[in-house]
């Protein structure tokens, strides 16, 4: 009985030392063997690994790309006016020894991070005047600016065993001291050119409604002339077709006589029935009876 006490314990000691003389990564980790506060060893390898139990410590780091979203800071432009910088980062470990023995962990680096990345900012924008940095609307000068900044806090961050793979501001803002006076300016701005593009559009369709009535009035002008002449055509051909028409005496007398019988009809069309007539009227005649 005694013996399979000692067994049993001596079993369930072998098994604690064996969990303690090992340890797994994953995939998407750094390991550090760290003994007496030095790192003897760091692998990036997924699986099972063996240490020293009770001596030796495992210090992990991921693998992974990290945000670091830094708080929004003042910086000064090269015309002496304050900024606010609202910004982010995306860094990893690169170097998980070096990242361990300088700086030990993500809080502290994000503290390093912080102050690399305001430091160059401050520099970069010193560089811009605020009106530049307002009106920037090329984008790719804009890209630019971002490149540069996180090549120069990754060439800083590398002595930490830290890649910056990218730095990325998200918001100029200015303060509220300055900020009415600026917005305000930016107003107008605005509004002058909306008067001078304005002004330029009344003045191109001026031009073309003054050329649109020209063309119209020469088109009128034609189009009355060749009505002018048209009728005059028409009447002349109205009376050489009347000359034909009535070439005797007894058409121009019959021909007279329905312009006399128009004449009466036109004027019998009102309430009032009595018609005064010439005695000598033809038609006078005609109607009482006479030859």
């Amino acid at each position: 009985m005694k013996k399979s006490v000692i067994a049993i314990i001596v079993v369930l000691l072998a098994a604690f030392l064996a969990l303690n003389a090992t340890f797994t990564v994953k995939e998407n980790e750094y390991a550090c063997t760290v003994r007496f506060s030095k790192i003897i060893e760091t692998t990036d390898t997924a699986g099972l690994h063996v240490k020293i139990p009770f001596v030796d410590s495992v210090k992990y780091f991921t693998k992974a790309t990290q945000l670091y979203d830094i708080p929004p800071s003042e910086v000064l432009t090269s015309d002496k006016q304050n900024m606010t910088v609202d910004c982010y980062i995306l860094w990893s470990i690169s170097d998980p020894k070096l990242f361990y023995q300088t700086l030990g962990s993500t809080s502290v680096a994000e503290q390093r991070l912080d102050a690399l990345t305001y430091n160059e900012l401050k520099t970069v924008m010193g560089t811009l005047a605020q009106a530049d940095i307002i009106n920037m609307e090329d984008g790719a000068k804009r890209n630019e600016i971002y490149e540069n900044i996180a090549t120069d806090v990754d060439v800083l961050a590398k002595t930490y065993g830290i890649r910056v793979e990218d730095v990325k501001i998200k918001q100029f803002d200015l303060p509220e001291s300055n900020l009415n006076a600026v917005y305000n300016r930016m107003i107008s701005e605005r509004n002058q050119m909306a008067e001078k593009y304005t002004a330029d559009g009344n003045y191109e369709a001026s031009i073309i409604r003054n050329d649109v009535d020209k063309q119209v009035n020469i088109i009128v002008s034609d189009a009355k002339a060749d009505a002018a002449k048209l009728e005059a055509e028409g009447e002349q051909e109205y009376m050489r077709l009347l000359a034909e028409a009535y070439d005797t005496n007894d058409k121009k007398d019959f021909y007279e006589f329905t312009l006399a019988l128009d004449a009466l009809k036109a004027s019998l069309n009102g309430d009032e029935k009595t018609v005064i007539l010439d005695g000598n009227s033809e038609l006078a005649r005609i109607l009482m009876g006479g030859e």
